[in-house]
């Protein structure tokens, strides 16, 4: 292919270089210019879904204030290591995107309704990334903190009317013999949860794969032989959560020792690989208005970059994409005298407000709420504030849904602990931001300062040198 002629019909071509990276420099440009005409061997792209600019700074500030070091990802812009670039995450039906659609713009190369996985408002599917580097002799893999079966993982990987046909979705992920899946839910894939009682776990079994349901097993996974490693019944739990329990941290892997594993299973095939890797608990924490749950799990998504910058640096055939699918609540911290001791006060938190909120119940006291929060958070609220909270759980009902199914009160959590951390939300829903997209490898010398989610799809292709004609 000629890298001359790629971007002729997409809006990169269109942009050309009349406009300015953001906050681009020489050293980046010559940094990405070493690489201009390599063929990326490998790409590992790294996604935080629902990672708004407000969750990136918060996790850096964090960081920095707490640890003295910056976060990995900002490290690269402040060393000029990776080009640098705006992206509109648009789906087809929507200025604002669902990880569904967003996922079918890079995995498809066509933007297409919010829920649908590569597949059109008028029925027309479109081949994923993923399945196209299979034809063109690459493994391939995804990596992910939700349901493996989630929006984002598959939006790479199949074809579907709907992202919530995960039990299908399971089956597909063999049929087309991806080569590592990792995540949560064991439901789809257990005949005891399944609603067909197939058992997907021995249909991969049977193929070949080496089945993990634990940290201990895949941490002993064997190389060169594909993985389904799936964790716990739902999502894997969140990341601070994990570190402040010991049976969570023993029985369930981080999202940077799960990106290791698969790099570990893929880099040694003649042809390449390509890896996904999504920190979706990202995207959970910012529609609960979790603080911590979306602090900690950012810098989990954090570590695992440095686990692909690592092997990129040594390897020097991968394409390394980082970046979000879109906003989602738009946090930040808020101005005030007291704003600097409130914010470091997440320091001290312990656990998830998820973690807070279901230990909760109709019969808890105020004494109780006020004990758990102080315990999670090290703040202690007034009487006022507990009542608030425990008068939500007189009606509580579960409901199917995948983010707050029993209607816990998120959002008067969230607003209480504003008055102590100084953390405001905007929502709990998706926003239509431009959010932040940066390359490092051979490939990255493409990246034009401003583009469309659909154009990564033409770039992966072009600097893998695989031709679109599947």
């Amino acid at each position: 292919m000629n890298r001359r002629h790629f971007f002729r019909n997409t809006t990169l071509g269109a942009l050309g270089t009349s406009l300015l990276t953001p906050f681009d420099s020489l050293q980046a440009a010559e940094h990405a210019l070493s690489f201009k005409n390599k063929k990326a061997k490998n790409i590992i792209m790294l996604v935080s879904d629902g990672m708004s600019t407000g969750t990136l700074n918060m996790a850096d500030l964090h960081l920095r204030r707490h640890t003295g070091k910056s976060s990995n990802w900002m490290q690269l812009y402040s060393d000029n290591k990776v080009t640098r670039a705006l992206m509109d995450t648009a789906s087809a039906s929507s200025i604002v995107t669902d990880s569904a659609a967003a996922a079918s713009s890079w995995g498809g190369g066509v933007r297409v309704p919010n829920g649908a996985l590569n597949v059109s408002q008028n029925g027309e599917q479109h081949l994923p990334l993923w399945q196209k580097f299979k034809k063109a002799g690459k493994k391939a893999g995804t990596v992910t903190t939700v349901p493996a079966t989630h929006a984002t993982p598959a939006g790479f990987c199949v074809n579907s009317k709907s992202r919530n046909a995960m039990e299908d979705i399971a089956e597909m992920y063999l049929e087309h013999q991806f080569d590592v899946v990792m995540g949560g839910a064991q439901k789809y894939f257990s005949a005891e949860a399944r609603k067909d009682k197939k058992d997907v776990f021995a249909a991969f079994e049977n193929a070949g794969y080496q089945v993990f349901k634990n940290r201990k097993e895949m941490l002993n996974a064997k190389r060169r032989k594909p993985i389904l490693g799936v964790f716990g019944n739902d999502a894997l739990p969140y990341s601070i959560d994990r570190e402040n329990e010991e049976t969570l941290k023993k029985e369930t892997p981080s999202l940077a020792e799960m990106t290791q594993t698969a790099i570990d299973a893929m880099k040694d095939h003649k042809q390449g690989f390509t890896l996904l890797v999504e920190g979706g608990k990202v995207d959970w924490a910012a529609h609960g208005n979790d603080i911590a749950g979306l602090i900690f799990d950012q810098i989990a998504f954090d570590e695992a970059i440095k686990t692909a910058i690592d092997f990129a640096e040594k390897d020097k055939e991968t394409l390394v994409i980082i970046t979000t699918d879109h906003g989602n609540a738009n946090p930040g911290v808020i101005y005030g005298g007291d704003a600097n001791d409130h914010f470091d006060s997440i320091q001290n938190y312990k656990h998830s407000n998820e973690w807070i909120l279901n230990g909760f119940n109709p019969d808890t006291t105020l004494s109780q709420i006020k004990e758990r929060i102080n315990y999670a958070n090290g703040i202690g609220i007034t009487d006022e504030e507990a009542q608030t909270i425990v008068r939500y759980y007189d009606d509580l009902v579960a409901e199917d849904g995948l983010y707050n199914p029993r209607h816990l009160p998120f959002g008067v959590l969230a607003d209480i602990q504003k008055r102590y951390n100084s953390v405001g939300w905007i929502s709990m829903q998706h926003s239509a931001d431009y959010v932040e997209l940066a390359m490092y490898g051979p490939g990255s010398e493409l990246l034009q300062p401003f583009v469309k989610n659909t154009d990564l799809h033409y770039l992966m292709l072009k600097a893998a040198e695989v031709e679109n004609v599947f």
